[in-house]
């Protein structure tokens, strides 16, 4: 190869590699606004909440989980459900009977009810150690399972760790 080939290839790579990291940036912090004006709401740590979206779909709104979990912020029909009954949104009530897909895929409300259900299960832990580590437990695994993990002799949470709860519950959630 010639020199100027050299340098066309590298000058490629380099672009490319260049592109893939903005895009990265892009992609990962294009609901920033969102996550922090709903965790504002819901008195959560922004960080927290974009930890949990970063680990459950790495910012994909599309994804739809093996137990039909929805959107962003792996939102179940039922908690939505939960989520439109309790704040009066009785047409998204409407539309959560049907099809909650539709609805469960919008970020902005993904967002919103995940965020929501969070700190409903903060309120179940907040005087408890570790409540946020409990409460990511019930977020992930559901309430009555965390609650049941955290009936132990000595007080301290014995849940077992899924591979998303162990990254989540002990993550920093420092921003990339």
């Amino acid at each position: 190869m010639t020199n100027g080939k050299w340098i066309a290839l590298i000058l490629i790579v380099l672009i490319v590699a260049f592109g893939a990291y903005f895009f990265n940036q892009y992609w990962i912090h294009r609901y920033d606004a969102l996550v922090a004006r709903q965790a504002g709401i819901y008195r959560l740590d922004p960080d927290l909440v974009w930890s949990v979206i970063y680990e459950e779909t790495y910012f994909s709104p599309w994804k739809i989980g093996k137990d039909g979990e929805i959107g962003l912020m792996q939102v179940t029909p039922a908690v939505g459900r939960a989520w439109a009954a309790e704040t009066g949104m009785h047409e998204l009530e409407r539309q959560m009977a049907g099809d909650p897909r539709l609805a469960l895929r919008d970020p902005e409300r993904n967002i919103q009810i995940g965020c929501w259900y969070l700190e409903k299960s903060y309120e179940q832990f907040r005087d408890v150690p570790d409540a946020e580590a409990r409460m990511i437990a019930a977020y992930n695994a559901g309430p009555s399972r965390a609650a049941e993990w955290n009936r132990t002799a000595e007080g301290l949470p014995r849940f077992p760790l899924t591979s998303s709860s162990s990254e989540l519950t002990f993550l920093p959630h420092a921003r990339m």
